[in-house]
């Protein structure tokens, strides 16, 4: 049996959300098919006060041990470095998580927040908030960039805003079973079998992308046009799998007619436009593409643009916007 300590630092609760909300398998079956012994979880655990005090000193001090310690939410460092802005049991949430850290088998970070800051650490981040062991793109966090758990892994970040409950349960079982050395862990230390592709393989406008024809308006049931040159969508620079491991087992945003937002990645969210133009695609001079798909110069990017808008069919113009 595997034991699991869930702790939550600066953040929302839109993982635990997310969490509750598993499907395949759901919460309960994780714990009781996969022989897991959830120890302490902010919503699930039945400790309370003192009783969870003394949890959390004995799973610290190794008395207790913890296989996996997952962490949702950004580590909140001010002021002045004390940590003293997140108490939590009566001590900065800091210190439990470098001590926990240390103890654990596994270290999971969970959401944006716990890989690389996410809301909490964009500029100017007065509560001084970083991830496990990214600060954004960059590495190091909280934990340092040679940190390693016992197993001998970094952390192992499932980012997103929040993260889609089938990678948190997956990831945890196969950690759970004793496949932790089967977990191939990309640059950002997220598991390559959900963060290799982007978001927009699977997509239903892929089609319209290629011939540079936009859609006219958000939430377009149609499932016409494209979302990215009028209406930001980042994913044809996302990694995430949300148009092949559909939300709810449904949906996602760019078939419900919204725009990815580029969640999964370290710099999310992209607060650098002018205000009111979050969903407006990044442009120099107001024309051409700031950003540009994965492999894909500008020159090269707009030679292609106009090629494929000359040879688009009519059926892609129907009641779209030319680009």
């Amino acid at each position: 049996m595997s034991s699991v300590l869930w702790f939550q630092g600066g953040a929302c609760s839109g993982n635990t959300m997310s969490f509750l909300n598993a499907d395949e398998p759901n919460v309960v079956d994780l714990i009781t098919d996969f022989g897991l012994e959830l120890l302490w979880h902010p919503s699930l655990g039945l400790e309370n006060g003192a009783q969870a005090r003394e949890l959390f000193t004995d799973c610290a001090r190794g008395e207790r041990p913890v296989d996996i310690f997952v962490f949702e939410g950004s580590v909140i460092r001010g002021p002045n470095g004390t940590g003293g802005f997140d108490v939590f049991a009566e001590r900065p949430m800091q210190d439990w998580v470098r001590e926990l850290a240390a103890r654990a088998q596994v270290v999971v970070a969970i959401g944006d927040c716990a890989c690389w800051g996410g809301i909490p650490a964009t500029a100017p981040n007065p509560t001084d908030s970083t991830g496990l062991q990214f600060h954004k793109r960059e590495r190091g966090g909280f934990l340092g960039p040679d940190f390693r758990s016992r197993s001998g892994l970094p952390v192992v970040n499932i980012p997103g805003c929040p993260a889609h409950p089938d990678w948190i349960t997956q990831i945890i079982v196969a950690l759970a079973t004793g496949r932790a050395a089967d977990i191939a862990l990309d640059e950002l230390h997220r598991p390559r079998t959900f963060f290799t592709t982007f978001t927009q393989t699977g997509c239903t406008r892929a089609e319209y992308f290629e011939y540079k024809q936009s859609t006219l308006a958000f939430g377009d049931g149609t499932r016409k046009g494209c979302l990215f040159y009028e209406f930001g969508c980042r994913g044809p620079m996302t990694h995430s799998p949300c148009n092949r491991i559909l939300w709810n087992r449904q949906s996602s945003k760019t078939r419900a007619g919204m725009p990815c937002i580029g969640c999964t990645e370290p710099e999310f969210p992209f607060f650098d436009l002018a205000p009111g133009t979050i969903f407006r695609t990044r442009k120099v001079g107001g024309l051409i593409p700031r950003e540009v798909p994965a492999g894909s110069g500008h020159l090269g990017y707009l030679a292609h643009a106009a090629a494929a808008r000359i040879v688009a069919p009519q059926w892609s113009k129907e009641d779209m916007f030319v680009v």
